[in-house]
Protein backbone atom coordinates (compact mmCIF):
# COMPACT_ATOMS: atom_id res chain seq x y z
CA UNK A 1 0.00 0.00 0.00
CA UNK A 2 1.44 3.37 -0.70
CA UNK A 3 2.21 5.83 1.79
CA UNK A 4 -0.75 7.92 0.18
CA UNK A 5 -3.46 4.90 0.09
CA UNK A 6 -2.33 4.33 3.98
CA UNK A 7 -2.74 8.17 4.71
CA UNK A 8 -6.47 8.01 2.93
CA UNK A 9 -7.34 5.17 4.72
CA UNK A 10 -6.11 6.15 8.07
CA UNK A 11 -8.36 9.27 7.17
CA UNK A 12 -11.58 7.75 6.53
CA UNK A 13 -10.71 5.35 9.13
CA UNK A 14 -10.64 8.38 11.33
CA UNK A 15 -14.15 9.45 10.38
CA UNK A 16 -15.50 5.90 11.05
CA UNK A 17 -16.96 6.40 7.41
CA UNK A 18 -19.86 8.87 9.14
CA UNK A 19 -20.20 12.75 8.12
CA UNK A 20 -19.63 14.31 11.28
CA UNK A 21 -18.38 13.71 14.49
CA UNK A 22 -18.36 15.23 17.73
CA UNK A 23 -15.16 16.66 19.15
CA UNK A 24 -13.59 18.40 22.28
CA UNK A 25 -11.43 21.54 21.58
CA UNK A 26 -8.54 22.48 23.33
CA UNK A 27 -5.55 24.87 23.00
CA UNK A 28 -2.13 24.49 22.35
CA UNK A 29 0.17 26.84 21.90
CA UNK A 30 -2.22 29.20 20.33
CA UNK A 31 -3.50 26.11 17.68
CA UNK A 32 -6.54 24.83 18.07
CA UNK A 33 -6.84 20.73 18.55
CA UNK A 34 -9.98 18.62 18.84
CA UNK A 35 -10.24 14.91 20.49
CA UNK A 36 -13.24 12.58 19.50
CA UNK A 37 -15.83 13.10 22.49
CA UNK A 38 -16.50 9.57 22.89
CA UNK A 39 -12.89 9.48 24.50
CA UNK A 40 -13.01 11.63 26.54
CA UNK A 41 -13.64 10.76 30.79
CA UNK A 42 -13.30 14.17 32.45
CA UNK A 43 -12.03 17.74 32.11
CA UNK A 44 -9.60 18.33 35.35
CA UNK A 45 -8.16 21.65 36.60
CA UNK A 46 -4.42 21.41 37.44
CA UNK A 47 -3.84 18.12 40.33
CA UNK A 48 -0.52 17.87 41.55
CA UNK A 49 1.68 15.99 39.56
CA UNK A 50 4.61 13.45 40.82
CA UNK A 51 7.26 13.32 38.18
CA UNK A 52 8.78 9.76 37.06
CA UNK A 53 12.67 9.72 36.86
CA UNK A 54 14.00 8.67 33.22
CA UNK A 55 10.75 9.04 31.57
CA UNK A 56 10.47 10.90 28.52
CA UNK A 57 9.67 14.28 28.22
CA UNK A 58 6.64 13.71 26.46
CA UNK A 59 5.46 11.56 29.82
CA UNK A 60 7.33 12.66 32.42
CA UNK A 61 4.97 12.11 35.73
CA UNK A 62 1.81 10.69 36.79
CA UNK A 63 -1.14 12.05 38.65
CA UNK A 64 -3.99 10.54 40.82
CA UNK A 65 -7.40 10.29 38.90
CA UNK A 66 -10.01 8.85 40.99
CA UNK A 67 -7.50 6.82 43.44
CA UNK A 68 -5.93 5.78 39.72
CA UNK A 69 -2.00 5.98 39.09
CA UNK A 70 -1.93 8.03 35.23
CA UNK A 71 0.63 9.05 33.05
CA UNK A 72 0.55 13.04 32.11
CA UNK A 73 1.08 13.35 28.98
CA UNK A 74 2.44 17.30 27.32
CA UNK A 75 1.34 17.24 23.76
CA UNK A 76 3.12 20.32 23.11
CA UNK A 77 6.45 18.29 23.96
CA UNK A 78 5.22 15.61 21.21
CA UNK A 79 4.82 18.02 18.42
CA UNK A 80 8.24 19.69 19.41
CA UNK A 81 6.71 22.90 20.85
CA UNK A 82 8.20 24.71 23.91
CA UNK A 83 6.72 23.73 27.21
CA UNK A 84 4.60 26.55 29.14
CA UNK A 85 3.59 27.09 32.04
CA UNK A 86 0.66 26.57 33.54
CA UNK A 87 -2.38 29.76 33.30
CA UNK A 88 -5.53 29.97 35.31
CA UNK A 89 -6.97 28.50 31.76
CA UNK A 90 -5.23 25.61 31.64
CA UNK A 91 -6.58 22.36 32.37
CA UNK A 92 -6.26 18.21 31.90
CA UNK A 93 -8.42 16.11 29.62
CA UNK A 94 -8.52 12.40 30.49
CA UNK A 95 -8.75 10.34 28.01
CA UNK A 96 -9.34 6.34 27.87
CA UNK A 97 -7.48 4.78 24.74
CA UNK A 98 -6.66 1.46 23.23
CA UNK A 99 -2.78 1.10 23.26
CA UNK A 100 -1.62 -2.36 22.67
CA UNK A 101 -4.90 -3.80 23.08
CA UNK A 102 -5.20 -2.52 26.50
CA UNK A 103 -7.90 0.56 27.50
CA UNK A 104 -5.52 3.23 28.82
CA UNK A 105 -6.89 6.13 30.89
CA UNK A 106 -3.88 9.14 30.09
CA UNK A 107 -4.09 13.02 30.99
CA UNK A 108 -3.80 15.70 28.38
CA UNK A 109 -2.23 18.75 29.43
CA UNK A 110 -4.12 21.65 27.78
CA UNK A 111 -3.26 25.46 27.52
CA UNK A 112 -7.29 26.24 27.67
CA UNK A 113 -10.62 23.71 27.20
CA UNK A 114 -13.07 25.47 24.32
CA UNK A 115 -16.07 23.62 23.65
CA UNK A 116 -17.89 20.30 22.22
CA UNK A 117 -18.63 20.66 18.65
CA UNK A 118 -19.10 18.98 15.77
CA UNK A 119 -17.11 19.07 12.85
CA UNK A 120 -17.91 17.86 9.24
CA UNK A 121 -16.16 14.99 7.33
CA UNK A 122 -16.53 17.50 4.43
CA UNK A 123 -14.68 20.38 5.78
CA UNK A 124 -11.51 18.21 6.69
CA UNK A 125 -8.27 17.32 4.61
CA UNK A 126 -5.28 14.42 5.50
CA UNK A 127 -1.98 16.94 6.42
CA UNK A 128 -0.32 18.06 3.83
CA UNK A 129 2.68 16.15 3.25
CA UNK A 130 5.16 19.14 2.45
CA UNK A 131 5.51 22.79 4.52
CA UNK A 132 3.88 20.93 7.77
CA UNK A 133 6.59 21.92 10.68
CA UNK A 134 4.78 18.24 12.63
CA UNK A 135 5.67 14.59 11.78
CA UNK A 136 2.30 14.00 9.31
CA UNK A 137 2.04 10.77 10.75
CA UNK A 138 0.97 12.31 14.05
CA UNK A 139 -2.17 14.36 12.83
CA UNK A 140 -5.26 12.46 11.20
CA UNK A 141 -6.52 15.28 9.70
CA UNK A 142 -7.34 19.21 9.26
CA UNK A 143 -10.91 20.28 9.53
CA UNK A 144 -11.41 24.05 8.16
CA UNK A 145 -13.92 26.17 10.00
CA UNK A 146 -14.73 29.70 9.31
CA UNK A 147 -11.01 31.05 8.85
CA UNK A 148 -8.70 28.22 11.04
CA UNK A 149 -8.08 24.88 10.85
CA UNK A 150 -8.33 22.45 13.93
CA UNK A 151 -5.90 19.55 14.23
CA UNK A 152 -7.28 16.44 14.94
CA UNK A 153 -4.54 14.55 15.99
CA UNK A 154 -3.40 11.02 15.41
CA UNK A 155 -2.83 9.24 19.23
CA UNK A 156 -2.08 5.99 18.63
CA UNK A 157 0.51 7.21 16.30
CA UNK A 158 1.97 9.59 18.86
CA UNK A 159 1.65 7.38 22.37
CA UNK A 160 3.22 4.01 19.51
CA UNK A 161 6.48 6.09 18.68
CA UNK A 162 7.05 7.72 22.16
CA UNK A 163 6.33 4.07 23.49
CA UNK A 164 8.61 2.31 21.06
CA UNK A 165 11.36 5.21 21.68
CA UNK A 166 10.97 4.65 25.29
CA UNK A 167 11.69 0.73 24.88
CA UNK A 168 14.38 1.24 22.35
CA UNK A 169 16.23 3.72 25.48
CA UNK A 170 15.85 0.65 28.20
Amino acid sequence: MSATAATAERFDNHWNYAEEVEVLTFDLNGETFALEAVIVQEILDLLPETAVPGSQPFVASVINFRGKVIPLADLRLAFGMEAAEATIDSRIIVIEIDLQGEQTLVGLRTDKVNEVTTLAKSASEAPPSVGMRWRADYINCLVKRGVEFIILPNLQAIFSSRHKAAGAVS
